[in-house]
């Protein structure tokens, strides 16, 4: 094989795993959550955010209504609304509802999970366990990849 071919195959294979160590994909039911990530905290706070796309593949509504996580005493599903001029966030107690055939992102500066009383720290590349709950497609385990803090990755190009 000549040395430029060699080498344009070397790439694809690296970028290849490289894809797919970032974009990891779970499902339950007609549910189907992509790329669960969080972001590292910042030094001195015990709070991370997460995010993540979920699809609903079904015909009827379906519902994220818990999250739990070893590395953090709570998890809360949270939205950020504006009250006035200021940017508030607000925890939806119901949890959130997912249209049947649509996609809902939880992405920086909208809806997200809140990861509340963390007990260690979350370093980049790691991957970390939890559970989603679905009102009617049930439990999902996961894994979390914990990304560098002050990371706002967008899921569009995943």
């Amino acid at each position: 094989m000549r040395p430029l071919n060699l080498l344009f195959f070397f790439t694809l294979f690296i970028f290849g795993l490289n894809s797919a160590a970032l974009a990891h994909e779970y499902k339950v039911g007609n549910i189907e959550v992509v790329h669960p990530w969080a972001r590292a905290q910042l030094k001195g706070s015990d709070v991370a955010d997460g995010f993540m796309k979920i699809v609903n593949h079904g015909s009827t509504a379906d519902r994220l209504i818990g999250i739990t996580v070893e590395f953090a005493k709570t998890a809360q599903i949270h939205d950020m609304k504006m009250n006035g001029t200021t940017m508030q966030m607000v925890e939806l107690k119901d949890g959130l509802e997912i249209p049947a055939g649509a996609t809902v992102e939880l992405k920086p500066k909208s809806m997200h999970v809140m990861f509340l009383g963390l007990k260690e720290e979350l370093m980049p590349d790691e991957l970390i366990p939890g559970e989603l709950v679905f009102e009617k497609a049930g439990k999902v385990k996961v894994e979390f990849m914990i990304e560098p803090a002050g990371t706002g990755m967008s899921m569009d190009n995943m």
